[in-house]
């Protein structure tokens, strides 16, 4: 896949699966926004790793609507818009509602809520303000098994995955005639850092043999799924959610 001259923002890139896409776009000719929230070393390692010229390095709050508008208006300005955005920072933070306080779970949700479904929300219409007067453009959506599945530490995230994957199916069917596509992409477990501590603990074994393959994703089997949406060849495909959980976790 050629992604020459493409603009494509990557919210989260600093590490993880929004690390892995920003080097697979970047090899591909791709222009990258990488954005980070809080780790601008990590965003700077990211940023430094990219072939080609002509990245950017942008900090934003994402949760933050204000924020969020200020992100896109640095890449119009500096890039003349944006062709490709993928939605991949979120948060994940336990509060199992039988062990956490009152004020726990309604911080909880409101965090995760704000960053992973609203933040992704206004990032959605904020490509799609500088998208339509371009002719089009993809939107990719980070979702996630626990969509379907449930997550019982972690119901906030569970639901705003789930949010995430009916907004991406709204937005599909509304900006088509704008030739926009709109997808999620919902793995498993993913071998990231954020993740390392869980897999490397005493769940570690059983989470891996969750997938017949005995083992958990890799950010860039993630990355070229994520690819693979952001193509000419999967516009048709618009509204779709793709699995990438190594049969862990089938849904009908």
């Amino acid at each position: 896949m050629n992604f020459k001259d493409k603009r494509v923002l990557i919210t989260g890139s600093s590490r993880g699966i929004g690390q892995a896409a920003a080097i697979a776009f970047a090899a591909r000719g791709a222009k990258v926004v990488v954005h980070y929230h809080r780790n601008q070393a990590a965003g700077q390692q990211t940023f430094d790793s990219l072939k080609g010229q002509e990245h950017l390095l942008l900090q934003a709050d994402i949760s933050d609507a204000k924020a969020v508008k200020s992100l896109f208006q640095s890449i119009q300005t500096q890039l003349g818009g944006i062709d490709i955005v993928v939605n991949n920072a979120g948060i994940f933070d336990p509060h199992p509602i039988d062990e956490v306080s009152y004020e726990h779970w309604q911080q909880s949700w409101s965090q995760t809520l704000a960053t992973n479904l609203i933040g992704a929300a206004n990032v959605c219409y904020c490509a799609t303000e500088l998208m339509i007067p371009n002719g089009g453009g993809r939107i990719i959506n980070v979702s996630s098994r626990g969509a379907f599945r449930g997550e019982p530490e972690f119901p906030a995230y569970g639901a705003s995955k789930a949010g995430m994957n009916a907004m991406s199916q709204s937005l599909a069917k509304k900006l088509g005639k704008h030739n926009i596509g709109v997808y999620a992409i919902a793995p498993g477990f993913v071998a990231t850092d954020m993740a390392q501590p869980t897999l490397d603990g005493p769940d570690g074994n059983s989470i891996k043999k969750q997938s017949p393959l005995g083992r958990v994703a890799k950010p860039e089997e993630v990355a070229h799924a994520i690819l693979f949406y952001a193509s000419e060849a999967a516009l048709f495909m618009t509204g779709g959610i793709l699995d990438v959980n190594g049969a862990s976790y089938l849904r009908s």
